[in-house]
């Protein structure tokens, strides 16, 4: 029976798929956006209301892992939708779902490009989730740091010193940045009450 990425264990996803940062590329603007219009004309206005390129490959002069993060703005009510979860494994996405945790609320994940063989593909990742979700706010950050370069340049290196010591536990190199990206998120909130 060929294995699928959901028989991978934790140590398989860090051994297969290692955080390996690269140079920004400016063509990540021209892949996110061909997915972009690829998911509208197959699913729809009706059930996919936004979509927008989030993560460090959206950030213009930083080092990222070359995936193409994309946040998705859904109705509330097709939420783990199983009709609109098919829409997208028919465009060869994978789901996953993201249980509630601390202070965020359950959502959608999907990803393509994972292949278990290791040939490289171009790697999407989905959040997909009503406007009223926490990870709305990646896009303020985002935001923040294509108009601050020098704190772009100092998630850069973080996420550099990140990549070394965690190479092979995606989990502890995301952790590593979540004290700067709310630092982040505190500094634009003290901005837009000046």
């Amino acid at each position: 029976m060929k294995k699928t990425l959901f028989d991978l264990t934790k140590e398989d996803w860090n051994t297969l798929f290692p955080v390996e940062l690269v140079d920004h590329d400016p063509n990540w603007k021209s892949i996110f956006e061909a997915e972009k219009h690829l998911i509208f004309n197959a699913i729809g206005s009706d059930r996919i209301l936004r979509i927008e390129h989030f993560g460090s490959s959206s950030i213009p002069n930083i080092k990222a892992k070359p995936y193409i993060d994309l946040l998705i703005e859904i109705p509330e009510n097709l939420l783990f939708d199983e009709t609109l979860i098919e829409q997208f494994k028919d465009l060869g996405y994978t789901h996953f779902k993201v249980p509630a945790r601390e202070g965020i609320d359950a959502y959608m994940s999907f990803g393509k490009g994972y292949n278990l063989d290791g040939v490289k593909e171009q790697i999407f990742h989905i959040h997909m989730c009503p406007k009223n979700n926490i990870m709305w706010e990646q896009i303020q950050f985002r935001d923040y740091l294509i108009e601050h370069q020098d704190r772009a340049q100092a998630y850069e290196d973080l996420k550099v010193g990140l990549a070394a010591k965690y190479r092979n536990d995606r989990g502890a190199y995301v952790l590593g940045k979540t004290e700067f990206i709310q630092e982040t998120l505190k500094i634009i909130t003290l901005n837009n009450q000046k």
